[in-house]
């Protein structure tokens, strides 16, 4: 790392301002930031202790959670004690790991997104194979892929972008290390390669979306061939709020990054990168249970237990 030499720190400007905008904005992404640690705990709980969420989609489900916990908090707590602090510095090395924590759980997010429409597809079309197909080795398997290409994409990316020289200003205009930004304050010669590498990460990600529209073709197709309307319901009321989460994943990821890569990144530029951050994490678990049958009877059974057993102890005290 022959740049730890040039500059040993940088500094996250991000939402400049006066201490009191400091102020709402901290306790805005910290509201924020526990809402979605509750409910993503919530969603993993519950689909962990009830024996009926123990299928695919909630599987797949647990996992989204994990890695929507993991990406906001890898970003929101330093964001919060620098507003407070009004200390903005961020080590090289602190930079290094949060931009391989964002880039891999974004990326084995994307990937397990992906995962989860060839579950809806295998469910809704091929029904009676669907055990065969989603059987517990295959699920395993596409989780482990998801956060495998993850963690190899985002190594890549983190390695590339850190041989690069940084000997000028260490002024990052975001909230949190991005590479965009830090291509921008590079005085390296060799940013071509990283360009050339996030082209290749785009088309990745875009062969993703295809897949993923491209199964929810057939589902749709088949939905529209189930004679009952229960049935269609029922189908539509498993699909929409995977495709929900898709939506609100791609349109905050895309419109976050699908800008010039040097140039300089004004206030509606952190907001869009602000939802990008806070909004999946947060909505999803509300997404996913809001109209979810089988949740709300494993939020009751868990809390039921949970009464249960305070009275039991409180009637082992009392004899």
């Amino acid at each position: 790392m022959n740049n730890s030499s040039m500059v040993t720190e940088f500094l996250l400007l991000g939402f400049a301002g006066p201490w009191k905008l400091q102020l709402l904005q901290a306790v805005i992404f910290m509201v924020i930031y526990l809402s979605a640690l509750m409910g993503n705990i919530l969603i993993i709980t519950i689909t962990s202790l009830d024996p009926c969420l123990h299928t695919p989609m909630y599987f797949f489900l647990r996992n989204l959670s994990v890695i929507d916990l993991c990406l906001i908090s890898a970003i929101v707590p330093k964001t919060v004690v620098d507003s407070l602090t009004q200390c903005n510095s961020i080590s090289i090395l602190g930079c290094l790991v949060q931009i391989f924590l964002v880039l891999c759980l974004a990326v084995a997010e994307l990937s397990l997104l992906t995962a989860m429409s060839f579950d809806r597809y295998a469910a809704i079309c091929h029904p009676l194979h669907y055990d065969v197909i989603m059987n517990r080795g295959s699920c395993v398997r596409m989780a482990a892929v998801s956060w495998l290409s993850g963690c190899l994409i985002s190594l890549i990316h983190t390695a590339n972008t850190w041989s690069l020289s940084y000997c000028g200003p260490n002024e990052i205009q975001h909230f949190f290390c991005d590479i965009p930004q830090l291509l921008a304050i590079s005085c390296s010669e060799h940013v071509t390669t990283e360009i050339v590498l996030i082209f290749i990460s785009a088309v990745l990600d875009f062969c993703c979306f295809v897949c993923i529209i491209i199964s929810y073709i057939h589902i749709f197709s088949t939905i529209r061939k189930i004679p009952s309307t229960q049935g269609r319901s029922k189908a539509y009321s498993t699909c929409l709020p995977h495709l929900t989460v898709v939506a609100l994943f791609l349109s905050t990821a895309f419109t976050a990054y699908l800008k010039p890569i040097l140039g300089s990144k004004s206030f509606f530029d952190l907001i869009l990168s602000a939802f990008y951050i806070l909004l999946p994490p947060s909505l999803n678990p509300i997404i996913y249970s809001l109209r979810n049958k089988a949740m709300k009877t494993g939020l009751e059974k868990l809390i039921t237990k949970k009464l249960l057993r305070k009275v039991n102890i409180l009637i082992f005290i009392q004899e």
